[in-house]
């Protein structure tokens, strides 16, 4: 298969061109480098033997996007280009609609040019706002959503979903993930955002390594067993795998759906700190600080959609997940040295 990821040079985008370059497809990738950097494509080719097709673009750039379609015979499109801190959402939403939103209407419009009609988008459990019941299952009602980037993803959901409804070739699989962490087993891909790290695994490892001081911890004070957020977190090579088990699913049932990503299983802020001191073999400073905007207590997944239409589950532990973060961290000082 020829498929584009766009923002495939990020974090989850890079561990699937692997998976799928490993699989015997073709990888085209598109980014505009807001938040990852070009030498990703240099370590995925050192992994998989083979470079991916690489465009500097932003998706934004309906013309451009429309060309790279055409031009390399798109047959799905992996759309991951977004931006996603949900403090950095609530106070500057205008970009994140702008980005996300809008964004995604141009890709889309490129996508019915060149006629180009699957795509697996990614989407987030923050669709489902402040969970009713747990663990979470995709027919929980969506909306109530705490953050503007939350809600971005619903936005695009409900576009796919219509878009689906008018053009009954059109496929969309939008796959709800939880919290991915961890890094490929070599060490050479992880996750490495520009900057202070927004999401909490690489803030953790930095930690570990001496570069930040302390890991905040946002909130002891929540209805969940220590007091601290509790959510399901899931290897990234699982999450990986998953959308490449739904590209093969997409390209036979047009139409729209949505699927968990998870482990069913939530651990808290505390318990991934603790996990994590055991990986790297130090103790990890923290404080506890107020509440962060548009975060919730508790969530996690029921996955069994998932193994139902895709045959996925996740295969990977929080041991695992954490030993492969500090592998990857441990890599990236090697080369700052």
């Amino acid at each position: 298969m020829r498929v584009l990821l766009t923002g495939g040079t990020g974090f989850i985008g890079s561990h699937t061109a692997v998976v799928l370059l490993e699989g015997g497809h073709d990888v085209f990738i598109c980014d505009n480098l807001c938040n990852s950097q070009v030498s990703t494509l240099d370590a995925i080719e050192a992994i998989c033997g083979r470079r991916p097709v690489f465009f500097e673009k932003d998706i934004r750039d309906k013309a451009a996007m429309r060309s790279i379609l055409a031009d390399n015979g798109i047959e799905a499109v992996v759309h991951f280009a977004g931006l996603k801190a949900v403090g950095e959402s609530c106070a500057k939403p205008l970009e994140y609609y702008d980005n996300n939103v809008a964004g995604t209407v141009s890709l889309l419009q490129a996508m019915q040019d060149a006629g180009c009609r699957s795509m697996i988008f990614s989407s987030s459990s923050t669709v489902y706002g402040t969970p009713q019941k747990l663990p979470l299952t995709e027919d929980h009602p969506v909306g109530g959503v705490t953050n503007p980037y939350g809600r971005t993803k619903l936005v695009i959901e409900s576009i796919l979903s219509d878009l689906c409804a008018a053009d009954k070739n059109f496929c969309a699989v939008c796959l709800r993930y939880f919290n991915p962490i961890g890094a490929h087993a070599s060490g050479l891909i992880g996750e490495n955002p520009n900057g202070i790290p927004n999401n909490l695994l690489p803030y953790v490892a930095r930690v570990a390594a001496g570069l930040l001081k302390e890991v905040n911890v946002f909130g002891n004070d929540y209805p969940t067993p220590d007091g601290t957020g509790v959510r399901d977190y899931i290897h990234v090579m699982d999450l990986a795998r998953g959308h490449v088990l739904a590209l093969e699913y997409a390209l036979k049932h047009p139409g729209w759906e949505a699927i968990n990503l998870g482990t069913g299983q939530g651990y808290s802020v505390l318990e991934i700190i603790a996990a994590f001191e055991k990986a790297c073999g130090k103790k990890i400073a923290y404080r506890i600080a107020p509440r962060r905007a548009g975060d919730i207590a508790a969530n996690w997944a029921d996955p069994s959609k998932a193994l139902k239409l895709l045959g996925w589950k996740a295969e990977l532990g929080l041991e695992e997940m954490c030993a492969s973060a500090w592998n990857f961290q441990q890599m990236l000082q090697k080369k700052s040295n």
